[in-house]
């Protein structure tokens, strides 16, 4: 458990219940609506409900807010649930679903009609909007504001029976049409769809909304802190004059956190659904995608996730994380658990002049430096290699270390090599580096104590691999996506190289790895092999994360 000192609002609330005696036992729910995949947003808030009923050895219920049947899918359903699960936890016997309640909820509407609470309304959208003034004016009541309950009754009865058309009639609570919360200013409360649920079938015909099912779903299962983002705060009040009027046996509290803002990112799932639609992603799950999916797909691991939603707190304020911390934290859990391999992207020929013709030998490489237990492998060498054309340059750069003529550099895990020169095809272009190789210097080190500055990898040309390498970047070019012009489109801020595929040579242990493996390329970045599209012996490698943040030495 936190220190005093470092427990967050939340946290202390929950102290102050429990020493109260307010509650014996702390549950939690996180209910998404199954209308799009998870994204890095709903993370956070996975992390903080379920997190807190861990603390806490209480309970979180996972629940479907599944009352909207135009928008909602079973694809949705399942997603969500292997995402909370690939987060690493679990909500045993405390699943649920919104649609369950239907039939409960409906007989709550008819108890408020009964009560004089509630009131069929025949405006029309435009006209409720209309009626509804504004924040400097209170609204104007309905024609059917007053109408009897007995006729409430039977309109209600007709909506319920598909009596009337879409849009025809809806259900309002009966608050306060001059309340300076608009939300309290006769709220709807069912609205008329006729449309197939794919949990109830066809049986109902009215659905209820979000803000009068939320409260009510949250008192049925007993929920003692029912933990919203900062944008429901408004709502609060009619939360809390459901669960009064009704008088339900359980009166959860609803607490408000800020949600999770990212730089170059959104986390609008009617913005991540157009990219969807409009095949500017491959899918939801598409490596550059925010979603909890694309993130998995991508190479990130549960627990750099959680470390990230840890790392950026749990606040009232809104405000905008830097990806580079999710990235960060990605770096540092696969830093300590994946295994090295070298992988050349760019590859030009490197001739070692002096070292015998056919021969190949097999080198010792350790797997992690950072993980001694992780062993070694072996890794052919030979007269060819391959090394990255970055590594070698003509005419060198002050303070550059690698491999220039007259310089020596190391192999890694092979040997000191002295450049001689290079060999340019007729359009200048440099096609062949040669070298010279110094024998007694097998694995690295040289016997007479000699230093070099610069190291490289490389690969065996005749035995290395030949694999597509998915180079993935942030989706979007703008860090600040909140604030996008009035007027303008936000998919011309989309970035033109967020995806590059291109072709790269490995080290042969490389082509045998299983889809979902997470790799570094020495000297280049983190990869994870490609769940959807690698096959046995031909894997695709996504880049999760490079090895340094690129983004802010541009910036700088």
């Amino acid at each position: 458990m936190s220190t005093e000192a470092h427990r967050h609002f939340i946290q202390q609330i929950i102290d102050t219940d429990l020493a109260a005696g307010k509650h014996v036992k702390v549950i939690t729910r996180f209910p998404p609506e199954p209308n799009g995949y998870l994204h890095v947003g709903h993370a956070k808030s996975i992390c903080l409900n379920f997190g807190l009923a861990l603390e806490y050895q209480g309970s979180c219920h996972l629940r479907m807010d599944d009352t909207n049947p135009t928008k909602e899918e079973v694809e949705y359903v399942d997603s969500i649930q292997e995402d909370v699960r690939w987060l690493g936890f679990d909500w045993g016997q405390h699943y649920y679903q919104a649609s369950n309640y239907f039939d409960r909820m409906h007989a709550d509407a008819i108890q408020l009609i009964k009560l004089g609470k509630a009131y069929v309304c025949f405006l029309s959208q435009e006209q409720i909007r209309e009626y509804h003034g504004d924040e400097k004016h209170g609204g104007k009541a309905s024609p059917t504001r007053d109408a009897s309950v007995e006729d409430n009754l039977a309109a209600f009865e007709r909506m319920t029976r598909g009596e009337y058309n879409e849009g025809k009639a809806v259900l309002r609570a009966k608050i306060d049409m001059a309340s300076p919360n608009m939300h309290m200013r006769d709220p709807v409360i069912y609205r008329i769809r006729k449309a197939h649920h794919h949990n109830t079938g066809d049986k109902w015909c009215v659905y209820p909304m979000y803000d009068y099912a939320h409260p009510l779903e949250d008192a049925y299962e007993g929920i003692t802190h029912s933990i919203c983002t900062l944008e429901f705060e408004v709502h609060r009040p009619f939360y809390d004059w459901l669960l009064r009027t009704l008088d339900t046996p359980a009166k959860p509290q609803q607490i408000e956190f800020a949600r999770l803002n990212l730089t170059y990112t959104i986390m609008s799932k009617r913005n991540l659904l157009e990219l969807v639609q409009e095949k500017r992603v491959s899918g939801w799950d598409d490596p550059r995608m925010p979603t909890i999916s694309g993130l998995r797909r991508r190479g990130y691991t549960p627990a750099a996730v959680r470390k990230f939603c840890e790392t950026v707190g749990i606040t009232k304020h809104n405000s905008l994380s830097d990806v580079a911390l999710l990235e960060h934290a990605v770096r540092d859990d696969l830093n300590k658990t994946s295994s090295r391999f070298m992988a050349v992207l760019d590859p030009v020929r490197l001739v070692i002049e002096n070292y015998p013709e056919g021969q190949v030998e097999l080198l010792e490489a350790q797997n992690n430096p950072e993980d001694p237990a992780a062993g070694s492998r072996q890794v052919p060498f030979s007269k060819t290699l391959l090394i990255e054309r970055a590594d070698f340059m003509e005419i060198p750069e002050k303070k550059y270390f690698r491999l220039t003529p007259g310089q020596e550099v190391r192999l890694r895990w092979g040997y000191f090599v002295t450049c001689t020169g290079c060999v340019k095809d007729a359009a200048g272009k440099v096609v062949e580096v040669r070298c010279t190789y110094d024998p007694a210097t097998r694995g690295g080190d040289s016997p007479d104590g000699r230093k070099v500055k610069g190291t490289i990898h490389w690969v065996s040309e005749a035995q290395a691999g030949d694999v597509e390498v998915r180079l993935y970047d942030r989706l979007f070019a703008q860090e600040d996506m909140k604030h996008i012009p009035e007027g303008s489109d936000w998919r011309t801020l989309l970035n033109p190289t967020s995806l590059q595929a291109i072709r790269g040579k490995v080290e042969p242990a490389l082509l045998a790895v299983a889809p979902g493996t997470r790799v570094q390329f020495e000297r280049i970045g983190y990869f994870c092999t490609d769940t959807k599209d690698s096959q046995s012996g031909q894997p695709v490698f996504n880049r999760t994360v490079t090895l340094k943040d690129s983004w802010a030495k541009a910036k700088a």
